[in-house]
């Protein structure tokens, strides 16, 4: 079996758009503000792409949408759905085509304006006819059974919760595109109104809307392109269950194999690793995936985001942009992981930018804990 095309690859240009309400504009407006202006950080236009990678909420056929309004043909077209993990798994798809030579130039793009259009959360992930006649809410009900399964087994608490939420809003207040920048203590998180027992409203992810778009050319040409570029040292997924019912293990997720094969492919450590940005569509995200990605010992998550660690000014900088939970969050974060990662490789964040950022890690999560996908990216040192 051939191996990953490890360093192949590379993002050399990222854009967000419309972070927040963008009154009057479709999904697929937003997605082509984000593509058009990721585009330009690196000197292309859209006739210089050749492969496309999309998935939009309100249109099953947003490949054929985007190429048409870009005006372009591409030779490589996927709008695969895989809910947030989609994304680490279209870098995947395009990092494979361009070290086939399949296609040139790659745009990976994601649009949503869920807030202004409906106000609420828009998932894939319904209830299935099993669950149903439990009139659970979709998809925080089924986050709530994992989080009382962790408490159960593992003593994780509310306050432990609230160290997530408190330390995204943290790195959030740095982040002049976040759309909550305002004091958040973990007594406010504590005393929030409870949405499903045992998540309370500041465990829960942002309802925005908002777009973000990634441009990815073979490693020779990354350079004359970038004056930073993110390789693409390593990708993997892995599924474990479609509905929450039929998850093996509440615990654990899929991200344990998702991360094993891209360390593997990386040939690097959890050690090695600068920064971290997970999809953290609920804060008891955090504490699992930093345990299923071998951050921390399984059951130890709560004590592990404890006392600021994963905070500004703290050992291990986690969703250094607010995450789903204060900066963003239109639908599907994952897109948001991988520009926030090649933004800290790149040196590009300002206030919140982590000193000597030479590998990150960009982590989706898809479904209820269903679909894992991890991503690992270097700067040109560490090839």
């Amino acid at each position: 079996m051939s191996a990953f095309p490890r360093g192949a690859a590379a993002l050399v240009g990222t854009a967000t758009y419309g972070l927040g309400e963008s009154p009057g504009l479709s999904s697929i407006d937003m997605a082509v503000h984000a593509s058009v202006r990721a585009l330009s950080a690196c000197g292309l236009a859209p006739a210089d792409v050749d492969g496309l990678f999309i998935c939009l909420a309100d249109d099953p056929l947003s490949g054929l949408t985007l190429a048409e309004y870009l005006g372009v043909q591409p030779k490589v077209l996927d709008n695969s759905r895989l809910g947030g993990s989609s994304f680490q798994m279209h870098l995947f798809w395009a990092t494979l085509a361009l070290a086939a030579g399949q296609c040139d130039v790659a745009l990976i793009a994601y649009g949503s304006n869920q807030k202004t259009a409906t106000g609420k959360l828009m998932t894939a992930a319904g209830l299935s006819g099993y669950e149903s006649p439990y009139k659970a809410l979709a998809p925080i009900s089924s986050y709530a059974l994992a989080v009382a399964r962790h408490m159960h087994e593992f003593g994780t608490t509310r306050k432990h919760l609230a160290e997530v939420a408190v330390a995204a809003r943290s790195w959030a207040k740095l982040n002049p595109e976040a759309v909550m920048r305002a004091d958040l203590s973990i007594d406010d998180c504590l005393n929030a109104r409870l949405v499903s027992s045992p998540l309370g409203l500041r465990d829960c992810c942002l309802v925005t809307d908002g777009a973000a778009a990634a441009v990815v050319v073979r490693a020779e040409r990354a350079r004359d392109l970038c004056r930073y570029p993110a390789y693409v040292l390593g990708a993997a997924s892995s599924v474990t269950h479609r509905d929450i019912s039929s998850m093996p293990d509440l615990t654990t997720t899929a991200a344990v194999q998702s991360a094993a094969r891209a360390y593997a492919q990386a040939g690097i450590g959890v050690g090695d690793v600068d920064v971290v940005q997970l999809y953290d569509a609920f804060t008891i995200n955090t504490i699992m995936l930093l345990e299923d990605l071998g951050f921390c010992a399984k059951g130890e998550g709560g004590a592990f985001v404890s006392g600021g660690r994963i905070a500004p000014g703290g050992e291990l900088p986690v969703n250094t942009n607010g995450g789903g939970l204060s900066c963003v969050h239109p639908g599907m974060y994952g897109l948001f992981t991988l520009v926030e990662a090649a933004r800290q490789i790149g040196g590009e964040c300002g206030a919140r930018q982590v000193p000597d950022v030479n590998i990150a890690l960009a982590h989706g999560n898809g479904g209820v804990l269903s679909s894992q996908a991890t991503v690992v990216l270097c700067s040109a040192a560490a090839l």
